[in-house]
Formats: C-alpha cells, sequence, structure tokens
C-alpha cells in the first residue's frame, strides 16, 4: 500500500458498495490527499457486528523495536504478517475495507522531482479515468498512547 490517496466519493457511494449498516462519521468531505496519521474513513464490523463505516486515524502501532521518540505516528505497510507484532490484529474483529479513488507511489524515475519544491514527484492510480471507487483490505485496533506529541496521549481508533 502507498503513503498518500485519495477517496473523492460520496458516503452513499462507500455504504451501498459495503452495505454497511451504521454511519458513525457524520458528514464526510472528499478529501484531496490523505497521508499517514490524519483520519480517513474505513467499513469495519463493530463490537455488536453491525458493518459500519467510521473514521479512524491512518497507521497501526509501531513495534516497540521501531519506536523513535516519544510519539507513535503508526506504520502503514504491514508487509509481513507473520511477524509476531502483527499476529494480535489479524483477527476478523481487526480487519476492515479502506475506500479509495486514486492512490500515489513516488515516481521511480532518478531525479524526477518537482522544479519548484525539490520533491519526488507522485505517479497517480486508479481504476479507470472517472476514479470510482475500489477498496484497499485493512487492520484496525482501538490504542492508547500518543501520536502527535502536540496532542499528548489518549484514546485512538487506528
Amino acid at each position: 500500500m502507498c503513503n498518500l490517496y485519495n477517496i473523492t466519493t460520496s458516503q452513499e457511494a462507500i455504504r451501498q458498495w459495503t452495505r454497511a449498516l451504521r454511519d458513525v462519521i457524520g458528514n464526510l468531505e472528499p478529501s484531496v490527499d490523505i497521508y499517514p496519521n490524519q483520519f480517513a474513513p474505513v467499513v469495519r464490523n463493530a463490537a455488536d457486528g453491525t458493518r459500519e463505516l467510521a473514521t479512524l486515524r491512518w497507521g497501526m502501532p509501531t513495534p516497540p523495536e521501531r519506536m523513535r521518540g516519544n510519539a507513535d505516528s503508526g506504520t502503514t505497510n504491514i508487509r509481513n504478517p507473520q511477524y509476531a507484532h502483527w499476529m494480535p490484529y489479524l483477527g476478523i474483529e481487526n480487519r476492515c475495507v479502506v475506500p479509495v479513488t486514486s492512490f500515489a507511489e513516488p515516481s521511480p524515475q532518478p531525479g524526477d522531482k518537482d522544479p519548484e519544491t525539490g520533491v519526488q514527484k507522485n505517479f497517480w492510480f486508479a481504476r479507470g479515468e472517472d476514479r470510482p471507487l475500489f477498496f484497499f483490505a485493512g487492520l484496525w485496533t482501538p490504542w492508547q498512547g500518543v501520536r502527535k506529541v502536540k496532542e499528548g496521549p489518549g484514546d485512538h481508533q487506528l
């Protein structure tokens, strides 16, 4: 999975595709860019088994040996689900789907940088020119800790 994506569709479209019965996000504004550690919509099974559309912060808890500093900005790509740290999150109760209309990967061309910012350009991918809705498989969990130093410790849904 990438570290930048867009969701530019309606709540109703997400609910129809996923048959979500409960919507707990309020008014979903289409987002131009969603980066790690930001809030975004997901569809998950709630504790009572009801499929719900909810807003969670992007990024699972970082393995302790990879932590740097006091804030845990999260891990966005779980490449090895057999790693012991991820095992507690692999049950059906922690699975979700992430609605997406497009996602970006850094340009594979060395030196393909924006002339104004000096940042590597992105290549955007979608299912079609009209950017129809699709979904990434995801994991979610409740978590306590510091995501951003300015916010301090708190209860989070990641």
